[in-house]
């Protein structure tokens, strides 16, 4: 009888509050930064510069190494601006310890601009579940046909990103890059 007691208290802990005493390996992060590419069909690195959240993850500006294997789920959100006047693309993919990862890339094809003051703008956004194993670096990598750069300016795409603004109305910043890998299962 004295088990079940140990066990109900340990179970009664581990699931109370809506699973509040259970922390999986996750790690949310961003960047508030305008990311160009390296330079026409060139395969370029995504960088992050905040931690939202973690737990079992390491985050370099570059890469996040996982410290525990298991089947992760990675989420991300690049926003995209096309300045030139003709359409334009960008590939995104992913690659583990610096090796593409098979069937995850995403291609993103972007309007012309409708002026020279006018671009459009468009949101890249995919997911891909895979198994990771401890210590794997992740990294995720983009490359378009056209590469912009707004402070020299170039016409071309590059990754966006806005500062918080309050007028006309207030609104939070617009980062260029929101990543998470949240852990599915063990492997």
């Amino acid at each position: 009888r004295a088990y079940s007691y140990r066990a109900d208290y340990f179970y009664g802990g581990l699931f109370s509050g809506n699973g509040q005493g259970i922390i999986l390996p996750h790690i949310a992060a961003s960047d508030s930064t305008d990311q160009i590419a390296t330079g026409n069909n060139t395969a370029t690195i995504v960088t992050w510069n905040t931690l939202e959240s973690g737990s079992g993850w390491a985050l370099a500006s570059n890469a996040a190494t996982a410290q525990y294997a298991g089947v992760y789920t990675i989420r991300y959100s690049l926003q995209f601006v096309n300045t030139a006047n003709d359409i334009h693309y960008a590939d995104v993919w992913l690659k583990v310890n610096n090796v593409d990862v098979v069937n995850s890339t995403s291609r993103f094809t972007f309007a012309a601009r409708k002026s020279a003051t006018d671009f459009t703008y468009g949101l890249g956004y995919s997911e891909v579940t895979f198994t990771v194993a401890a210590g794997d670096e992740i990294e995720l990598y983009w490359a378009t046909d056209l590469a912009g750069n707004p402070t020299t300016p170039t016409d071309g795409v590059y990754i966006f990103h806005d500062a918080a603004q309050v007028s006309p109305y207030a609104r939070p910043a617009i980062p260029s890059a929101i990543g998470s890998i949240s852990f599915v299962s063990a492997p």
